[in-house]
């Protein structure tokens, strides 16, 4: 199975998504509840915050640093997802990590993640209007089309915001249709990949046959 949105992908919608994911991390509640355990065990509500603002933020740096030569491999969107580091799951090393950097982090408080929030967003425009071809993810030490790196960071947008919202018990930000369409296909191949075809159609469409589940994570 292949998939990609290289050329596909709607930007400006990208820059609509990182203004939901502002107005969420912005709200009194999350403010309230700053240090407090997250929906995401070991993980502070401060912490998921800051993971879910590092997601624009990583779309900035990446599409606007100066391009470089690199030999670097190849990977399509669902080679992105076959790292280690996805399939160990959320107990391994890699995981239980992000999670102390993210909380490290949150001790710089609410207002830092607002902040750098509202920097992300006003330098999206510029970054997505002239992309490079591809992109180089250095925690990969991969090259993907740029396009498709984008869609990575809107997954982890979506997700991480209904955590968030679920976290602090407000309602999930209503992502545009061009956010969900590249998230949800690429959720639904990662299930097919993980499961088979026959696990996931029968979970869309014939409950009664269902596994327990086809979570692709």
């Amino acid at each position: 199975m292949t998939l990609s949105y290289a050329g596909r992908l709607d930007r400006p919608a990208v820059v609509r998504a990182a203004a939901l994911v502002h107005g969420l991390v912005a709200r009194t509640e999350v403010e309230a509840a700053w240090t407090r355990e997250s929906s995401c065990a070991g993980m502070t509500v401060g912490g998921l915050a800051r993971h879910l603002v590092a997601q624009s933020a990583y779309v900035v740096s990446l599409l606007g640093a100066e391009p470089t030569s690199s030999d670097a491999p190849a990977a399509s969107l669902l080679d992105h997802y076959a790292h280690p580091a996805w399939l160990e799951g959320v107990d391994g090393e890699s995981h239980r990590l992000l999670r102390e950097r993210s909380d490290a982090q949150a001790t710089e408080g609410h207002q830092v993640a607002v902040s750098l929030q509202a920097e992300a967003l006003a330098a999206l425009p510029a970054v997505l209007a002239d992309p490079p071809a591809t992109v180089l993810v250095p925690w990969q030490a991969r090259r993907m089309a740029s396009d498709d790196f984008v869609v990575t960071r809107l997954l982890e947008m979506v997700v991480h915001s209904d955590d968030l919202a679920a976290s602090v018990d407000v309602p999930v930000p209503a992502f545009d249709d061009a956010v969900l369409e590249p998230v949800l296909g690429t959720l639904t191949a990662l299930a097919v990949v993980r499961h088979g075809q026959d696990a996931v159609v029968r979970t869309l469409s014939r409950p009664q046959r269902a596994p327990g589940s086809i979570s692709p994570f």
